[in-house]
């Protein structure tokens, strides 16, 4: 498998996770090693438009098209981001261009009538604008082709409805229903006022008339979740399934069922087995992010559970005797599970840091040595096994600063010293090439293309007092001491 096709892989399975930001973050990895593959611009316009960051979703669907302007998806892409910005009109448009391509295109079908529905519903959200001016705009977005023409003749009058049946010629059975239906009016009614006693007694009067009707259970279930009677509010959902099942009621209507005695039910793993029974019915964004919710708070009470530190001991214990043994590997599957025991002892980390070198996986031992500093900034092994590391990938400035940091917390430190005198004789033997490896880094060129760093850094040439006053703000003195850490500036 290759490095772009890798990328993509790991940006999908993240999105699937909704961990948008790793999503968007492998995507545009993968679009610098192949930057005319249409398919890496839309997934990452559709991580975009998931974290609701709807204008860069647009520039990549059009980016999308440019590349690729028969392939469907990228107008499905153009048309989301769209109507995420609110401009319904283009959306649909987008939509129509896609469809020109492939008329029974399921996602353009179906992107097409979300537009129109997001629309209509943003004029409903509107406060100022009544119910006549709402239906006149419904109407006129309709087709989103164009404006209907005023009508040359007026419109026929429609023929008046017939009247509705007296109440006496209903059968027996409609009797039923539109006494139940006036009964659930009256509990809704009261409902809305808080009185949940009158709100109970309508409901409960309604599923006389017709107890196969699951809405009159999911309402009473509703009232005892308002009174705070959680056992009957389930109990009560747990009996609108079942006569939903029975009368086969619309799915939506169950899975509201469902998703009421997720919310109630204090057990996570119970709750996860109900907002998923909730999304086998009828899928919504709301259970879709409880579920997720609930499967994260699984996911750290076991972590939680796990924990013991008798037993990370035990497990460091085998891990310190393997790296004697030169046995790096299998001495880093032992500091994992300490970690996983102990995830809150920094010398766990050093420890894995040190195995890393050993292994030259520089990125993840710079990982743990920054969590453990993270733990206690006082640990000075965090700091050295740090400085090891950047000298390791050439980078010695980054080094100095590390050795440096450990010299603040025991200036005689022996290592530290050998450290930092090491770096200092690498920048004096060869300041080129420190400076050349230090160009390379991503980061370090992204700070130096930026026109106001690069304003800034004049001014500290010309005004060395100038740089008191730039490092009170957090982020221009973190982009300065990166400079600084990798021997592009020097402060004298």
């Amino acid at each position: 498998m290759d490095k772009v096709t890798e990328l993509k892989n790991k940006g999908n399975e993240a999105l699937k996770q909704n961990n948008f930001a790793e999503a968007i973050a492998a995507y545009t990895e993968a679009i610098s090693l192949d930057p005319q593959n249409h398919v890496l611009y839309s997934n990452r316009s559709a991580a975009y438009a998931s974290a609701s960051q709807f204008n860069l979703a647009l520039t990549d669907a059009e980016k999308t098209v440019e590349i690729n302007p028969s392939w469907p998806k990228g107008y499905s892409r153009k048309g989301a981001a769209l109507t995420g910005l609110g401009r319904f009109k283009e959306g649909h448009d987008a939509y129509e261009e896609g469809l020109k391509y492939d008329p029974s295109n399921a996602a353009l079908l179906q992107g097409k009538q979300e537009n129109k529905m997001a629309h209509i519903q943003s004029l409903m959200k509107d406060g100022n604008m009544d119910f006549e001016e709402l239906l006149n705009q419904a109407q006129k977005h309709q087709s989103y082709q164009q404006q209907q023409a005023p009508p040359s003749q007026p419109e026929p009058k429609a023929p008046p409805k017939p009247a509705e049946p007296m109440y006496e010629d209903l059968s027996e059975e409609d009797k039923k229903k539109f006494d139940a239906k006036k009964a659930k009016e009256a509990g809704n009614a009261a409902y809305k006022k808080k009185d949940f006693e009158n709100a109970l007694l309508n409901y409960n009067k309604a599923l006389e008339f017709d107890p196969t009707d699951i809405t009159f259970h999911n309402n009473i279930a509703a009232v005892y979740f308002e009174q705070k009677e959680f056992e009957k509010c389930i109990k009560q959902c747990e009996k609108a399934i079942e006569i939903g099942r029975e009368n086969r009621a619309d799915f939506k209507l169950i899975a509201k069922a469902f998703s009421r005695i997720g919310n109630e039910t204090k057990q996570l793993e119970q709750a996860k087995v109900f907002y998923e029974k909730a999304m086998s019915e009828h899928r919504t964004p709301e259970v879709k992010t409880l579920l997720s919710e609930v499967e994260k708070k699984i996911k750290e009470e076991e972590m939680k559970a796990y924990i013991d530190p008798s037993k990370a001991e035990e497990e460091k214990e085998k891990g310190n005797e393997l790296f004697k043994k030169g046995d790096y590997s299998g001495a880093v599957k032992h500091y994992s599970e300490a970690i996983k025991r102990n995830p809150d002892d920094p010398k766990l980390y050093s420890n894995r840091a040190a195995c890393y070198t050993k292994l030259a996986a520089f990125d993840l031992g710079l990982k743990d040595c920054d969590t453990c500093n993270k733990l206690d900034s006082t640990f000075i092994k965090g700091y050295i096994r740090k400085g090891k590391i950047l000298q390791g990938m050439q980078q010695p400035s980054k080094a100095s600063a590390a050795y440096q940091k450990a010299l603040e917390i025991d200036c005689n430190n022996a290592e530290a010293i050998e450290g930092y005198r090491q770096c200092s004789m690498a920048y004096q033997s060869n300041p080129k090439e420190v400076l050349q490896n230090a160009m390379a880094d991503p980061e370090i060129q992204q700070i130096l293309k930026d026109p106001a760093m690069r304003m800034i850094l004049d001014q500290m040439q010309n005004d060395p007092n100038a740089l008191r006053d730039h490092l009170k703000n957090p982020e221009i003195s973190g982009k300065i001491t990166k400079l600084i850490e990798a021997g592009i500036i020097s402060i004298h």
